[in-house]
């Protein structure tokens, strides 16, 4: 479990004395890591009730193409970039800013895959 509240350290490199553990509130979860493959989705209950659908594997995106206005569901071919680490291009995981090969051509991605559930692209010129 991930603790989600303030730090332990005070600026002064000290240390804060928690007078309690944590709420069911402050507990996060493990990270999805969307891969490329076969469809696979989980859906997790959220605070008030709600759901999240948490994608595992995806095949497919949906890209937008700005210059025709079009947009298509198309294949994921291969992730080529990613600014947030390095190490996801290897382990081929699609997270929000990752750069895709798809059938339409390379795309940047718009949407949460391990929090809506789906790949929305937009096609890079």
């Amino acid at each position: 479990m991930q603790w989600q509240g303030r730090s332990v350290r005070k600026p002064s490199g000290g240390r804060y004395h928690t007078s309690q553990g944590k709420k069911r509130t402050e507990i996060g979860r493990a990270p999805a890591e969307t891969h490329i493959g076969e469809e696979r989705r989980r859906i997790v209950r959220t605070f008030g009730g709600n759901q999240k659908v948490r994608a595992l594997r995806l095949e497919y995106a949906t890209v937008s193409n700005p210059a025709t206005g079009e947009t298509k569901k198309t294949k994921i071919e291969a992730v080529e970039a990613n600014s947030a680490d390095p190490n996801y291009v290897r382990r081929k995981l699609l997270t929000k800013g990752a750069i895709i090969k798809t059938e339409m051509g390379r795309a940047r991605i718009v949407s949460r895959p391990s929090q809506d559930g789906v790949v929305n692209a937009v096609l890079l010129a």
